[in-house]
């Protein structure tokens, strides 16, 4: 049973799924879902039976974004964002474990984020992403101008902030923000199937993949070869990698423990 008023959370054998559980108000981000998925995020990256994380939602819509109806006068954006919002992102994207995104209906605001954040998304076909903030006069947040300029390029980053634009799940596919799209209402059960079939893989190459991606990004192609060359070593010395070169001679399907 979950600990958490407004994050669900279940196990099924290596995956460990979160799933946004505030359907009344579209999953929209309060304070209490911030530190709650922030929290809950990273107890699975700290389970040691889980391999692979399923981000979700209940109801028909993944997330609407930030809650404007609990917004406090006079509070201070620029802390929330950085106190509240960003350990939810860097439980994403430092987390150790691939987080594979289930997105269902609007992806708006905070949203957008966390599915173009994720390591793998799976979207409903009537899924979309929406970043609506130039509406009411603000500018995206939640490190979506970072990940979008990476995604499509300058101009049809700005293009899409400034016109508080929306792109469609086949959009997001054909960019790169999205890895499949599934039919609607089944976003979640592809992205468990995904999940388990990732799972089987060897729990190094799950992590140490992720993080040589992440660390590549921001630094020059020595540092990430040799950073690369140095996990390599650590997988190479591995009883997962004698085991899997014995089975793959053998012609058998090896089982990987992290070992």
């Amino acid at each position: 049973m979950s600990e958490y008023s407004t994050v669900l959370v279940e196990t099924a054998g290596p995956v460990s799924v979160v799933a946004l559980n505030r359907p009344d108000a579209l999953n929209a981000f309060d304070p209490a879902l911030r530190t709650d998925l922030a929290a809950a995020l990273k107890a699975a990256h700290a389970d040691p039976d889980t391999r692979v994380i399923v981000l979700a939602a209940e109801g028909r819509a993944f997330c609407a974004g930030a809650d404007l109806k609990a917004a406090k006068p006079g509070r201070d954006t620029q802390a929330s964002l950085m106190n509240e919002y960003k350990p939810v992102m860097d439980a994403i994207t430092r987390g150790p474990k691939p987080v594979v995104v289930a997105a269902q209906g609007a992806c708006a605001g905070i949203g957008a984020s966390l599915v173009m954040a994720s390591d793998l998304a799976v979207m409903e076909e009537d899924s979309y992403l929406y970043l609506a903030f130039a509406a009411i006069g603000l500018i995206p947040d939640g490190g979506a101008h970072w990940m979008l300029l990476r995604a499509i390029g300058k101009k049809r980053a700005y293009q899409m902030i400034v016109e508080a634009g929306r792109m469609t799940a086949a959009e997001a596919l054909e960019a790169g923000l999205a890895n499949k799209v599934a039919p609607k209402g089944q976003g979640r059960a592809v992205a468990m199937e995904w999940a388990a079939k990732l799972a089987q893989g060897a729990p190094r190459t799950l992590r140490y993949a992720k993080s040589v991606l992440a660390a590549a990004n921001d630094h020059s192609f020595d540092d990430s070869y040799a950073y690369e060359a140095a996990l390599q070593g650590i997988c190479a010395g591995s009883k997962d990698n004698a085991d899997a070169v014995k089975a793959f001679l053998n012609k058998e399907k090896p089982v990987f423990t992290g070992a």
